[in-house]
């Protein structure tokens, strides 16, 4: 856990990551979504969850939503993900993301081995991580 909170304060900052010791390549810094969203945290107890998502060729997620902030990265494999009028957009290996937030999205691996990939929701005491929509 200290090395972890260690990490993410060199994480902070892009200028200090590149020449912090050991030496770190920055995944992802942003504060906005893959649609260009702001994203807010949720109020209450903070609650990190993460998470290993292991998907199928061929299978989805189904038409969901997320409540809270959502970091991924895929670990390997190729996914889809279609965000209704904010367009479809392809993920494989190596790529690192922030979802969309209180939007509807379905994800699809479109690959031909199984989709892996890290999922870290920043979340908070009862506040749901992932919504399934009603069809």
């Amino acid at each position: 856990m200290i090395r972890l909170a260690c990490a993410l304060v060199l994480v902070g900052s892009v200028a200090q990551a590149k020449d912090s010791y050991p030496p770190l390549d920055v995944l992802l810094s942003t504060s906005e979504t893959i649609i260009a969203q702001p994203f807010t945290y949720p109020e209450g107890e903070a609650r990190i969850t993460a998470v290993v998502v292991t998907m199928l060729p061929g299978k989805e997620t189904g038409w969901h939503h997320h409540e809270v902030p959502l970091f991924a990265y895929i670990l390997e494999g190729e996914l889809t993900v279609d965000y209704g009028a904010h367009g479809t957009r392809l993920y494989r290996a190596g790529d690192s993301l922030i979802e969309a937030f209180k939007t509807r999205h379905n994800g699809r691996n479109t690959g031909a081995v199984p989709v892996r990939l890290i999922a870290m929701f920043a979340g908070a005491e009862g506040a749901a991580n992932t919504v399934m929509d009603a069809q």
